[in-house]
């Protein structure tokens, strides 16, 4: 009863501060008709939830055992459960990387609340965690990312997510909000990628395959080999990727090869390996009208008077990138301990473009190292990371996807470094993490091809200190309140300084304070999950995207952006049971509300105060239903409704808002060692005509990248 309560106080408390933040911060009451959806939602959780009171008593049949699989992160060091960790975390595992397709990472990321991920073109991706795709028209920005502890943005602030396999991973943890105190620079947050291997001391080979094919003649397979021993255990991949696309000019191929090793050299010493290599293609068939797109969204952009088309370029890019990573963890002693990671990439990047054809060569190497000292109630973490990028920029004119005549030669380097402490205290029912880290950017910059400008010129910004403090208060075992207060800074990413105008701007970092309050935990003997958090975010100096007359895109500081916000999570299952036909029956909804607003944003001679934040629906909420039967048939389905998109700083062009359904059904059967795996698909299964990352204040009205309607995908999936 205790918990009913709890909860239901919660409600009754999220109402109360959301109705705060409409007075207090500036939120803008919706219509009665844009309002029918959220309330609906909230009818779905209140019925819900009277669901799970009536069967508590029917709940003592099953054992005592959580439902629900344990939810352990790192994010903030040590292994800890989600619930116990004060800080807006959500954490994505195995299970729900595999629940739709093996495709993209796009409709598993983006049953996340306040995580958008979008996808242009196939394999042209946009990340943003609370609004953070400002900052991003294409490319992932603003959001640090690591795999298995080892950084994967690199010193210039982009990172290649689209070189990355989706079967490669075993987990992804989330960290929403500013998290610079442990992986610097950021104001979006992190990402923390994990292909986890362990020892085994019985040992094994084990083999797993899957191939895919659908609409559009995709063709997907992956093969993977994983060796366990007593000491060593490594995983082997290959994984090959096509598509023709949907659109003119958006085909797409990917290869790649992986490898992960983990040793244990002796008790107190372990180290691991991530090695990668990614030959990456697609072509990017660019913005079109709304007209076109109503009428044929297959189109690429077409021609103009003064501009060719994307199909007449051959638009496109070209990534090969080799990644390796390697990783030292040593115990001293019981109580303190280091992980060191090095690691050293090259990419050789290809990007026939509408007015340019772009060559980068880009080296960069690193290494971080964190010292953690642990007692019963007492962590301590400090270290440093470093970064340098090394880059050689050509652009030549684009003579129908040739590189012709010099237009411009750079030489740019990138160096990047933070230092960062945190305590984490535990005091019987309070959790207590402070954190600071020192941050700062060195950046210059040669332009080769000028005679008079050939030199090094300087872009470094001041030590940019950036501290956290969360509190944690246990209710009761299984249930906390937590709070943070946390400052994130982000400085100019290189494809800012030096974005597709192939001019250098002198940008300032973007930097701001976040106070977030939120309630999670479980209930019911875990049969429900939830986590609901209210934020408020000022960001000052908000790095904007604009464009010029050819539609290549700059970047300015535009005064601030007031980002406050509701995200609420809940899952649960309503039937779990292997003596009945449907053995478990899971429902799970995220909901974010995101009325941001710029804040003293003035361009020119056009004030932009007050209006919503250009890329950024107002209110998200995906439902999930999985469904498993006892003979092995389930079935699987995601439904995403976004409300509209303001595409102009100006507000004066939206996108519409969509409904998007999903759904799989599949036949998953063990037998004897194999386990066999049949699914069919669809994707958009309403057919709705919808954009999925649509370019930001563009010029003669090309926002829109269609994406696919209707289409399927089937596939075997056989583990051995």
């Amino acid at each position: 009863m205790i918990p009913a309560i709890v909860f239901y106080g919660f409600m009754v408390v999220s109402l109360t501060c959301a109705a705060y933040f409409h007075v207090s911060f500036g939120f803008k009451f919706v219509s009665t008709k844009r309002l029918i959806k959220p309330l609906l939602l909230l009818t779905v959780h209140s019925l819900l939830f009277t669901s799970l009171k009536a069967q508590t008593d029917s709940t003592k049949k099953f054992a005592d055992t959580s439902i629900l699989e344990p939810v352990t992160v790192t994010a903030f060091g040590g292994a800890a459960n989600w619930k116990d960790v004060p800080a807006a975390i959500a954490l994505i595992n195995k299970n729900s990387l595999q629940r739709f397709d093996n495709k993209t990472l796009v409709p598993v990321l983006n049953t996340v609340a306040g995580v958008r991920m979008e996808e242009r073109s196939p394999g042209s991706y946009r990340l943003s965690i609370r609004g953070s795709l400002l900052r991003s028209p294409f490319g992932i920005r603003d959001v640090k990312i690591y795999w298995n502890d080892i950084p994967l943005t690199d010193a210039g602030g982009n990172t290649y997510l689209n070189l990355i396999d989706i079967s490669q991973l075993s987990s992804i943890e989330i960290v929403k909000g500013p998290a610079s105190s442990m992986y610097g620079v950021n104001t979006g947050g992190a990402v923390l990628l994990k292909s986890d291997l362990y020892p085994s001391p019985k040992g094994g080979n084990n083999v797993s395959a899957n191939i895919e094919t659908g609409s559009y003649s995709l063709l997907n397979e992956q093969i993977n080999y994983d060796h366990q021993s007593k000491n060593i255990s490594f995983s082997l991949q290959q994984s090959h990727y096509q598509n023709d696309g949907y659109r003119q000019q958006s085909a797409m191929r990917k290869d790649a090869l992986q490898g992960n090793l983990n040793w244990n050299i002796n008790t107190k010493e372990q180290l691991s390996a991530l090695l990668f290599y990614t030959n990456l293609r697609y072509e990017t068939p660019g913005g079109i009208t709304k007209q076109q797109m109503d009428s044929l969204p297959t189109l690429a952009r077409q021609p103009t008077a003064t501009l060719p088309g994307a199909v007449e370029q051959q638009a496109g890019v070209y990534n090969k990138t080799g990644f390796a990573g390697l990783s030292l963890h040593s115990a001293f002693s019981s109580t303190w301990s280091n992980t060191t990671t090095a690691t050293i990439n090259h990419t050789d990047f290809e990007n026939p473009f509408i007015t340019n054809y772009e060559h980068r060569d880009e080296l960069n190497y690193g290494a971080r190292t964190v010292f953690e000292m642990n007692t019963s109630r007492l962590q301590w973490l400090t270290g440093a990371e470093w970064q340098q990028n090394i880059s050689h920029i050509t652009d030549k004119d684009n003579n129908g996807g040739m590189p012709g005549g010099l237009q411009f030669e750079d030489d740019v380097h990138v160096m990047q470094y933070f230092l960062f402490t945190q305590l984490n205290m535990t005091f019987k029912k309070f959790t207590v993490q402070v954190g600071v880290s020192a941050n700062q950017q060195l950046l210059k910059y040669n332009r080769v091809s000028d005679s008079v400008y050939n030199y090094w010129q300087h872009q470094n910004t001041n030590i940019l200190v950036a501290p956290r403090l969360s509190l944690l208060y246990k209710i009761e075992k299984n249930v906390s309140l937590y709070a943070i207060l946390s400052k994130g800074f982000s400085p100019p990413t290189l494809a800012e300084v030096r974005p597709s105008t192939n001019q250098f701007y002198d940008l300032q970092p973007e930097y701001g304070w976040n106070i977030e309050g939120g309630f999670k935990g479980n209930i019911f003997k875990s049969r429900l999950q939830f986590d609901a958090s209210v934020y408020s975010f000022n960001l000052k100096n908000a790095i904007v995207q604009q464009q010029d007359s050819t539609g290549a895109g700059y970047f300015i500081n535009a005064g601030g952006t007031k980002q406050n916000g509701v995200e609420i999570w809940l899952q649960t299952y309503i039937i779990s049971s292997n003596d009945h036909f449907i053995k478990s029956l899971a429902l799970s909804n995220s909901f974010a509300y995101q009325p941001y607003k710029f804040n003293n944003y003035i361009s020119g001679t056009k004030d932009y105060s007050g209006n919503h934040l250009t890329g950024v629906p107002e209110y998200v909420n995906v439902t999930m239903v999985d469904v498993y039967t006892k003979p092995g048939i389930y079935f699987i389905s995601n439904f995403n409704f976004t409300s509209s998109i303001p595409l102009t700083d100006a507000n004066d062009v939206y996108a519409d808002s969509y409904t998007l359904l999903q759904v799989k059904l599949g036949f998953k059967k063990q037998l004897n060692k194999t386990v066999l795996d049949f699914y069919f698909g669809i994707d958009n299964l309403l057919n709705e005509n919808y954009s999925l990352g649509n370019d930001l204040n563009a010029i003669g009205g090309r926002y829109y990248n269609p994406a696919p309607k209707r289409n399927y995908f089937g596939g075997i999936r056989l583990e051995f």
